[in-house]
């Protein structure tokens, strides 16, 4: 009898329908290519995990749904910033002078006053540290005459980033409609910030610091504390921007360093700040754990190659650059092979930074990538009368 009927409850779970989880197109494809990447327990609506040396995606969740970003607007603020501080239009030392707009800004601010100055230095500081809405209204301002022509820039910049969720209304991230991004597209941004210029850290990772209010009341000092906990509380963070208003919720863009490999996990529309931060460790975690990246530099020297029938004996070669691969399954990756294709001399005519041979990288005998090497200089063939002259030199002592 027990025989039986445990017969016909096994019958029975075979013909009732399953029931389960749904998941999206995007959480389908982040668990195809994350593994066990949907056990991770994640409030936030709108998630996505880049690995920043490669851009590589590691984890998503509705990556691609359109939100407003509150303070995380300020990454592309910065971006501008730093711009123009490589093309040298501006400089660290240069005093900016507040504008009446500038100090008409609510939400987060460090109160600065209409007429009040300060150094392009210090308004990055309060901007990564203190996400202050009045130094960003300044600065944009102060690069390109108006707070409407800078973010006009911002959209251009975005733009040729490939953000095609976004568009910016304004340089701060106030609510606003048409204000708006996602969670691909901030790391894009991100990516963009820590990997052009990593300089960006020496700001947000300032936890506490002190500026100088000075005005025709007097001189008074005023606090700035980081708006990203992750600082203290996480032991492998670099950054790098959060945000929260009323339509966008909670947001964070955490950028973490560990081993030599920087991940970025972005949060959108978390209900609550702690639950904000924490889906940032989680999902940090979760790559640190799971990513294992190999990089050669290639900056060893390599042997020229003999030229045949050239105007030179000989042209140097170099790597077109470094090689990168990144792993997602927790693979060891000391086991990758390196190894260089090159002919043993070339025929003019050889043409600069054209390819001469390339180098191959296998792990486990699988080919992973590869990088061209390319010639330094060019190699005419030689004519009659080169030809000559390299005969005539060879019997003159």
């Amino acid at each position: 009898m027990k025989r039986l009927l445990s017969f016909l409850l096994l019958l029975c779970l075979l013909l009732s329908p399953c029931r389960g989880v749904t998941l999206s197109a995007e959480e389908t494809a982040a668990t195809e290519n994350s593994g066990d990447s949907a056990a991770l327990n994640l409030s936030a609506p709108s998630v996505l995990l880049m690995e920043a040396s490669t851009g590589a995606v590691i984890y998503e969740k509705n990556s691609h749904e359109i939100r407003h970003p509150a303070s995380i607007t300020k990454i592309m603020t910065m971006i501008l910033i730093f711009d123009a501080l490589a093309k040298k239009q501006i400089s660290l030392t240069d005093t900016v002078t507040v504008s009446e707009h500038a100090a008409s800004m609510g939400g987060s601010q460090v109160f600065l006053e209409p007429g009040e100055t300060q150094t392009v230095d210090t308004m990055l500081k309060c901007i990564s540290v203190a996400s202050a809405n009045d130094a960003c209204v300044a600065m944009a301002e102060f690069i390109s005459g108006s707070e409407e022509e800078f973010v006009r820039q911002m959209n251009e910049r975005a733009k040729g980033l490939g953000m095609k969720d976004t568009t910016f209304i304004n340089c701060c991230g106030l609510d606003v409609d048409g204000h708006m991004t996602s969670a691909y597209d901030i790391a894009l941004m991100s990516r963009e910030l820590i990997t052009k210029y990593p300089q960006v850290h020496d700001y947000c990772t300032i936890w506490m610091e002190n500026i100088t209010h000075t005005t025709a009341k007097g001189t008074t000092e005023f606090g700035l504390t980081n708006t990203n906990k992750l600082i203290k509380q996480y032991q492998y963070a670099t950054g790098l921007k959060t945000g929260s208003t009323g339509l966008a919720k909670y947001c964070v863009s955490a950028t973490a360093k560990k081993d030599g490999m920087e991940l970025i996990a972005v949060v959108m529309a978390a209900p609550d700040y702690k639950i904000r931060f924490s889906d940032a460790e989680t999902l940090l975690n979760y790559g640190f754990g799971k990513c294992r990246v190999f990089e050669d530099k290639n900056e060893e020297a390599l042997a020229a190659l003999p030229v045949k029938k050239g105007i030179a004996q000989a042209v140097g070669i170099r790597y077109k650059g470094p090689f990168q691969y990144m792993s997602t399954d927790g693979s060891d990756l000391s086991g990758i092979q390196k190894k260089i294709e090159l002919p043993e001399t070339v025929e003019a005519p050889v043409e600069k930074d054209g390819i001469a041979g390339k180098v191959i990288y296998t792990l486990n005998g699988k080919e992973i990538g590869s990088v061209d090497i390319l010639y330094n200089d060019s190699v005419a063939a030689a004519g009659y009368k080169d030809n000559f002259l390299k005969t005539l030199l060879f019997f003159v002592p």
